[in-house]
């Protein structure tokens, strides 16, 4: 079995450290990497080939997850580092997707990726800082609880803004920012410097294309060997047929699944077929029945992930299409999730397009009013805006029940972003919580760019990261390995480097994606223009299972935190009709309470366990 989901470690000073911690993990790990001095740096089990160690002199980098390193290439780079400054250089020319560690003269260093879909987190435990890729991991040797004020930022929809959307959910565990490092010092403290910062912004669509198809042929290849099957998600869409195309010029044998939604004018099976016949040699698996339905198992427990993100409720089927895909012999699993983060520029573009091309930027936004049915007030509104993103949050602090603002403005974005609220479920106590957690991230609030299109764009793509790394821990126990290509650094840089302008026409779907395809998916797929969705799937396994949903309303772990109110919530899960803010207005309630009610009966997270234990 592929345990790449499984592995875990956790990154300790070259300090003493306690004795308790220290067994506790001694005693779960499979395997253990020193410092130079002998102490304990890397604790934890992975794969042999998940990590390749170098060493030069009192220098030890150490690559963890999917890159293309070798160790000679790697002790190349280890010999040039002089100091933390350069590790960020070091590690930016290694595609892949890998955790980066560090011990240099006992100091440590221990870096996810640029759109977090491998995090890292720390906490300070008898007065020494250690760090880990996984916040159950120091939660469990902390017998740390959940931060309900968190918890109730979870209820927020459709997404929580940067820094709130990727802070950890328990007490005394902190999680690093995407962009961000942490060092962990000799003397048990830390501090988390920024190793990575967007591109410079200078390619029009052809140079943009052609680098991303090269980032995106590397990642790809990374993952696949000449012959091997390789699980593949073929669902008409660009992102995942690119996925496929590529997996298949890598010499791997794709075995294709696609999945039938029978919303009417439902278009992704007739562009799968089409794909389908431009693949000569794979192994199709398509379901127009006989797979669970959405939202099947709500009554069986699994260990959870280190947050929630909606409720998982495609479990059952996901499980069904792996076992189905190992049976023809695949390896690992790769997705095309996170392609509409990337490749498409959060519509916000347009307020900086304003000041640089203003013609354009006129004609770019008749286009998004068009799509978004924007009024014209709101769409001068937005791009007259000039306040901080301080004073964005603060604002939305206050607007986090009701509706706040005018209903026409409603459809527009936010000015930095998506507009947020909680859902009417989410009681009082709740709703100060989080306004609480909104006032103090606006105090001292740094956007990830000054341009406030590109501060949204990289928030979306972290959210892509955020799911990549939840959709990889879901898939662990079914033994096949999930993998998104997409959300490796070397193509989130591609990406960024285009001008939003080229990257996103009101009048094309994806034409960054479309133009970097250009010879390797068919025509008909590069040239669509629609998108379809499992809305109506949705809303069956709402229907289909509304007496376990309505035993969950009637005990709810959210209710018993203190943040829902258990009636609202009763009357919403039997009238999902009633519901104004789209499926993750329940969706997200829907997946803290199952995320409370797995951590319940999971406490000691599943990749802690030892076969001889």
């Amino acid at each position: 079995m592929r345990v790449g989901t499984q592995s875990w470690f956790v990154a300790l000073p070259d300090s003493p450290t306690g004795g308790d911690m220290l067994s506790h993990l001694q005693l779960r790990a499979d395997q253990v990497i020193t410092h130079p001095s002998g102490r304990p740096w890397l604790l934890g089990r992975w794969r042999a080939e998940q990590l390749t160690l170098a060493r030069a002199g009192n220098t030890l980098l150490a690559v963890i997850g999917r890159s293309s390193a070798s160790p000679a290439e790697l002790e190349a780079h280890a010999r040039k580092v002089r100091g933390l400054a350069d590790l960020a250089a070091a590690a930016r020319s290694l595609p892949g997707s890998y955790h980066l560690a560090a011990s240099l003269d006992g100091t440590g260093y221990l870096r996810g990726t640029a759109s977090g879909s491998r995090r890292c987190y720390y906490a300070t435990i008898d007065g020494v800082t250690v760090g880990a890729d996984r916040a159950r991991t120091l939660a469990w040797l902390l017998d740390a609880e959940v931060d309900v004020r968190q918890l109730a930022a979870r209820l927020a929809y459709p997404v929580l803004p940067y820094p709130l959307s990727g802070r950890a959910m328990f007490r005394g565990v902190h999680a690093v920012a995407a962009e961000a490092a942490v060092v962990l010092e000799r003397d048990g403290g830390h501090r988390t410097p920024r190793w990575w910062r967007p591109p410079p912004v200078h390619r029009a669509l052809d140079a943009g294309a052609a680098a991303l198809r090269a980032a995106l042929h590397e990642a790809v290849t990374l993952r696949t060997r000449p012959g091997e099957v390789v699980g593949a998600d073929l669902s008409g869409g660009m992102d995942s047929t690119s996925i496929c195309f590529l997996a298949a010029r890598a010499g791997a044998r794709p075995a294709t699944a696609t999945l039938h939604w029978s919303a009417p004018g439902n278009e992704d099976r007739a562009y799968a077929d089409h794909a389908a016949g431009h693949l000569p040699g794979i192994e199709r698996l398509a379901f127009p029945a006989g797979l669970p339905g959405l939202l099947d198992g709500l009554r069986d427990r699994h260990d959870p992930a280190d947050e929630p993100m909606g409720v998982v409720r495609d479990r059952a089927q996901q499980r069904a299409i792996a076992g189905l895909m190992v049976a023809q012999g695949a390896t690992c699993r790769l997705t095309g999730h996170g392609g509409d983060y990337l490749v498409l520029p959060h519509v916000l573009y347009v307020h900086g397009l304003l000041r640089r091309r203003p013609l354009a930027a006129l004609r770019h936004l008749e286009g998004l009013r068009a799509r978004g049915r924007w009024s014209l007030g709101a769409s001068v509104h937005l791009l007259g805006d000039r306040g901080t993103y301080s004073d964005w949050l603060t604002a939305a602090s206050a607007q986090l029940r009701g509706t706040a603002t005018a209903p026409a403005f409603s459809s527009t974005p936010g000015a930095w972003g998506e507009r947020f609220r909680l859902p009417p479920w989410a009681d009082a106590a709740a709703a100060t919580m989080v306004g609480d957690l909104v006032r103090s991230a606006a105090a001292g609030a740094t956007p990830l760019s000054d341009d406030r299109g590109k501060h949204a764009w990289i928030h979306q793509i972290q959210e892509a990261g955020r799911g990549a790394r939840i959709l990889a821990h879901v898939a662990g126990p079914t033994g096949l390995e999930t993998d998104s290509p997409f959300c490796d650094d070397a193509v989130v840089d591609a990406c960024l480097s285009v001008r939003p302008e080229h990257a996103r026409d009101p009048w094309s779907y994806k034409p960054l994606l479309a133009k970097a395809m250009e010879g390797i998916i068919p025509p008909r797929i590069a040239n669509r223009r629609t998108k379809d969705h499992c809305t109506e799937e949705w809303f069956t396994g709402l229907r289909a299972h509304r007496r376990d949903l309505m035993d969950w309303a009637e005990d709810s772990r959210l209710v018993a935190a203190g943040i829902v109110d258990g009636s609202e919530l009763r009357r919403a899960v039997a009238s999902p009709h009633i519901l104004t803010g789209g499926f993750t207005q329940l969706d997200n309630t829907l997946g803290a309470e199952e995320w409370l009610r797995d951590l319940a009966a999971h406490p000691v997270p599943a990749y802690l366990t030892r076969a001889d234990h």
